[in-house]
């Protein structure tokens, strides 16, 4: 059974759907939840559900990412995870951070990846004229939003598509995305889920 950490920085839809999927026949469980920020309403959700949760507030080591992650390690460390997922963290990690999960850490990207990566996705893709949008699960490496795609789903860009309005159809989408490709990945089947 692989053991699971999710870092999340809000409200954790993603890491609930997640959560929600690892139960019966499913080849992992959650060991985890962990945020950037101790208000983040995502982890008292992960607490209801019984599952550990830790918070580094990322604001406590101003221009010191390399001392933000050293705190966030040890309760990482401390729940031994096979697997990381980044499900809305919000938090540019650094490479040695990365390099030391590597392999084993993914990450959802509101866009059809390699398009847009980084942030402001949704006004990004309608600005372009883009037709259609989606979602992306991806293998973390040190270079941004960049590692081998894993899942990713399409969604029709609208006439009248806001930001907003675009962000909420994809999230429908990536509470479907994120679990089946965890699903897959930790019964070691890195094929990308296509929906």
């Amino acid at each position: 059974m692989k053991r699971v950490a999710i870092l999340i920085s809000g409200g954790g839809s993603n890491m609930l759907r997640l959560v929600e999927d690892m139960t019966g026949d499913h080849p992992a469980r959650p060991v985890l939840v962990a945020s950037n920020d101790p208000s983040a309403a995502g982890l008292a959700r992960a607490e209801r559900l019984g599952i550990p949760t830790a918070s580094v507030d990322h604001r406590d080591f101003p221009r010191d990412r390399a001392g933000f992650e050293a705190a966030l390690l040890k309760p990482l460390l401390d729940a031994q995870p096979d697997i990381i997922c980044l499900a809305g963290f919000m938090r540019i990690l650094t490479p040695e951070f990365v390099t030391r999960f590597a392999g084993r850490m993914l990450n959802i990207h509101p866009s059809l990846l390699p398009s847009y990566p980084g942030l402001n996705t949704h006004a990004r893709a309608i600005a372009a004229g883009d037709r259609e949008a989606g979602v992306t699960v991806h293998e973390v490496t040190p270079e941004l939003d960049a590692g081998p795609i894993l899942g990713q789903a399409r969604v029709p860009i609208l006439p009248d598509d806001t930001p907003e309005v675009l962000a909420s159809r994809v999230l429908v989408h990536e509470h479907l995305l994120y679990p089946a490709v965890l699903r897959r990945f930790a019964a070691g089947d890195r094929s990308p889920v296509m929906l």
